[in-house]
């Protein structure tokens, strides 16, 4: 019988990520390639031909391929999508630039916004209106609609926005003028509030459908490039890609809704990370994914993931929420925490050593890379500090160039006024604090207290830099999983498929009519079953989880409440519910106040597919000396400075094992740093558990 795998595939900005699984007995194998610029889907069909052909195995042989990507996020990051048009509602031009009329930073005398991603001169108004409870006081005039659209797409356009007012409480307007656009212009992309964001708020709506018709031509571009390119190798099985929600959706699902892409890669990480958690009886945990680029953090409790209706891209100041682009998708709530290993050092206006938002990527890379970059990034620095062998870098399949980290450091430490190794511990420190600065602020905003959580490290970057975040969140244990570097792939093979979905039908909870909330969810749940058979998933795999969005009546925010199927609209239970949350978050409520329900959210999603961590040999002996391969200088603060350190081939570690840091332990995909405070135990899975005595 011919042996069958699944792939997880994950696209980062710097690496594309490969892990291969054999079905029947769980066997593993990694690899990572460099993401390919400008198409990244060179690099994957270059990466998985590598792998294949190292294995002897033919792309025949894969059942299942389940790929997340940053493809989206980096299209609206760098401004690299469509000429896109907009029609609107007569009046409503200009919604996309008044935003809110809030500043986030009220002290900023310098605030910027980020620019819109449709500019005025491609918006056109049409006569048409709907009022807030769905009765349509205008109809669309298709005429205007017909016009307005041959005219944007005289001026360039290759996609289109439709966006008219309370087009989610009824959508009737906008579907006749998707209707007549499409007679009229087939090739046109369009895309339509009412479909991809059908939520209150004007602003959150206009920007999620801009964003999404601003994506539509380059991914479906990209799907269709992969698609062939699979084909060509004889590819037969099914083609899944991770959305934001944390599952994964048929192809025909991410055409539609292209912008549920925007966090397909994070999602992914945050789910191997929880996955991880779940293997070893650790329900509270914080994903830390640190790759080249960028570096994000997850709060995973009771072994759950927080699911947000509403975040932002593109912020033009990546720690201030207001800064960015809303956008109003279901995603798994996570925040981007500082810089990856190709993020670039310099010295700001004020003299002092700065690290980040701008990364070297992939293209041209770390100084080191020796690919043609010459700023200094993290990579640079982490290996003049000893941490990285210049030699042993993806295994050896990449050499690093130490003498051009040199040459890119050294300029930025005489601008500092400091030595080279020193300006190179300033780097390794300080993206350290803002990523902790960051991670510890997502915590609290949540309720929590950052000491009681362990950290899982995944990433290229993250298990160089774990230790140190983790003792400047006073956390205890941190886990070093068994392919950390690949760990995002990973989690595109444990997720399931699935879809979320979310209406507006805002009431006060003490006139709440249940027929009216149990046919919206009807409704959803129609929606969101049809999706998954689009995956060929059964009827009877699909399970679903409801949730309302409350708030005390004259507030302006929410808090999302979970809802079971015997009280959904059972109005004590949901209060009592609403209160426990709101006491969880702000430390104390007032019962008095009447309840607003606002926002209605349905998920469907099949069974989670299986993935074994397969286990290693038990060590006849917990003295780990037979897996050491060397020692190396390497620069530790508690030892004054640099000290011969003992660098771990993880490949010979074996379950039951202990080191003690400093210590150094390698496999092809990343290099986790130990420091001298660290012990670390291998479970039977290959993973490390970590304890800080500090």
């Amino acid at each position: 019988m011919t042996t069958r795998y699944r792939l997880g595939l994950d696209i980062g900005g710097t690496f594309t990520d490969f892990v291969l699984t054999e079905v029947r007995s769980g066997e593993i194998h990694r690899y990572k390639h460099l993401t390919s610029y400008p198409d990244p889907a060179d690099g994957v069909i270059e990466g998985l031909n590598a792998l294949l052909s190292d294995l002897k195995i033919s792309v025949a042989q894969i059942d299942e391929i389940v790929h997340s990507t940053t493809l989206v996020t980096n299209a609206i990051i760098d401004r690299r999508g469509a000429r896109t048009g907009l029609l609107t509602t007569a009046g409503f031009r200009h919604v996309l630039d008044l935003g809110k009329e809030q500043r986030y930073d009220a002290y900023d005398l310098f605030i910027t916004y980020p620019d819109p991603l449709i500019r005025d001169s491609l918006r056109r108004e049409i006569p048409e209106r709907t009022l807030a409870d769905g009765e349509i006081l205008t109809a669309v005039d298709l005429s205007a609609v017909v016009a307005a659209t041959e005219d944007l797409i005289g001026q360039g356009i290759e996609a289109l926005a439709v966006v008219f007012l309370h087009a989610y409480a009824n959508p009737a307007n906008e579907r006749a003028a998707a209707q007549a656009i499409a007679q009229h212009f087939p090739a046109l992309p369009i895309s339509l509030s009412s479909q991809v964001a059908p939520v209150a708020g004007e602003w959150d709506r206009t920007s999620t459908t801009a964003a999404d018709a601003y994506v539509r031509p380059l991914l479906s571009r990209y799907l269709d490039r992969l698609q062939t390119a699979l084909a060509a190798l004889n590819f037969r099985g099914r083609f899944a890609v991770m959305l934001s929600n944390g599952g994964a959706g048929s192809v025909e699902t991410a055409r539609r809704f292209p912008i549920r892409l925007l966090e397909s890669g994070p999602s992914a990480g945050a789910l191997a990370a929880r996955e991880v958690g779940r293997v070893l009886d650790l329900p509270d945990l914080v994903g830390f994914d640190m790759g080249g680029t960028t570096a994000k953090a997850c709060l995973i409790e009771g072994g759950s993931l927080y699911l947000s209706g509403n975040f932002e891209a593109g912020r033009v100041n990546r720690f201030k929420r207001g800064s960015g682009l809303p956008i109003a998708v279901p995603s798994v709530d996570l925040i981007e925490i500082g810089a990856g290993g190709g993020s670039i050092a310099w010295r700001n206006d004020l003299g002092l050593l700065q690290v980040g938002p701008y990364s070297a990527a992939a293209d041209p890379g770390p100084a080191c890379y020796a690919l043609g970059g010459e700023q200094p990034t993290v990579t640079d620095a982490n290996l003049l500090l000893g941490y990285l062998d210049a030699d042993f870098f993806l295994g050896g399949r990449m050499k690093l160039d130490r003498a051009r980290a040199e040459q890119a450091i050294t300029p930025l430490a005489d601008s500092l006024g400091m030595d080279m190794l020193a300006c190179a511990w300033g780097i390794h420190q300080v993206v350290n604090e803002n990523m902790a600065a960051a991670a510890r602020m997502h915590i609290i905003e949540r309720g929590h207290d950052p000491r009681r959580f362990t950290l899982v490290a995944s990433g290229g970057a993250g298990p160089a830099h774990v230790s140190a975040v983790a003792k400047l969140l006073a956390a205890h244990r941190f886990v070093l999983p068994n392919g950390a570097g690949t760990l995002s792939s990973v989690g595109c093979l444990a997720a399931p498929y699935a879809f979320a979905l979310e209406r507006t039908a805002a009431v006060r909870l003490d006139a709440l009519q249940a027929e009216k909330i149990a046919f919206l969810f009807a409704e959803m749940e129609g929606e969101s079953r049809a999706v998954l058979a689009d995956a060929d998933i059964a009827e009877s795999d699909i399970s679903l989880a409801r949730a309302v969005d409350m708030r005390m009546v004259g507030q302006i925010h929410t808090i999302r409440v979970p809802l079971d199927g015997g009280d959904m609209t059972h109005a004590s239970a949901l209060t009592d519910r609403f209160h426990r949350r709101y006491e969880q978050l702000f430390a104390r409520t007032n019962r008095a106040m009447p309840l607003e329900c606002v926002h209605w959210h349905l998920s469907a999603q099949s069974s989670p597919p299986s993935y074994i961590f397969p286990n290693l040999p038990t060590a006849a002996d917990t003295d780990p000396s037979s897996a050491q391969k060397r020692t190396r200088p390497a620069y530790f603060p508690a030892c004054a400075g640099f000290v011969e350190t003992p660098v771990y081939d993880r490949y010979r570690l074996a379950a039951g094992m202990t080191i003690l840091g400093p210590a150094i332990i390698e496999d092809q995909e990343s290099t986790a740093v130990l420091t001298p405070e660290d012990s670390a135990l291998i479970d039977a899975a290959g993973h490390l558990l970590v304890s800080c005595d500090w």
